[in-house]
């Protein structure tokens, strides 16, 4: 059922998921973004310039976080603003030939905020990855009927 703005109040939980995310993922969105940066599908490159190992994309983790959101709101478009800081990489470590999953992040939402004179609600996202927030301030504005 689709939330009507009438229904939020600050603090109502949104829910929350675990995205299993695996190298065959980043290959699929590197492809579709155009983002072939090594640092997403090789482990020597990445590590040889400091990070741990081969990283998600950060725009893959934001898109995956928003998801929630935009499955809560019954529309994407629903989503008129959505922002974060980066604050940790999410490694994916090489589970070739194995079904685990690379990295999991887990996303949970709550509206943070409401302003009935614009009909929005602003979403703010707790995203964890390895037990470490990977997104500082992610929030989204959602427009709700």
């Amino acid at each position: 059922m689709t939330p009507t703005f009438s229904e939020l109040t600050v603090g109502q939980d949104l829910g929350s998921r675990s995205i299993e995310v695996t190298r065959t993922d980043l290959v699929k969105y590197a492809g579709a973004s155009g983002d072939f940066n090594p640092i997403h599908w090789n482990d020597a490159f990445a590590t040889g310039v400091g990070l741990p190992g081969v990283i998600a994309h950060g725009m893959f983790t934001m898109g995956a976080a928003v998801q929630l959101v935009t499955d809560w709101a019954g529309d994407p478009a629903a989503v008129v603003d959505f922002q974060t800081r980066f604050s940790k990489p999410v490694p994916v470590s090489d589970t070739t030939g194995t079904p685990d999953a690379g990295a999991v992040i887990e996303v949970s939402g709550a509206i943070g905020a409401l302003d009935a004179d614009a009909g929005t609600a602003r979403v703010d996202l707790t995203v964890v990855a390895g037990g470490q927030k990977v997104l500082m301030k992610a929030q989204a504005v959602v427009r709700l009927a």
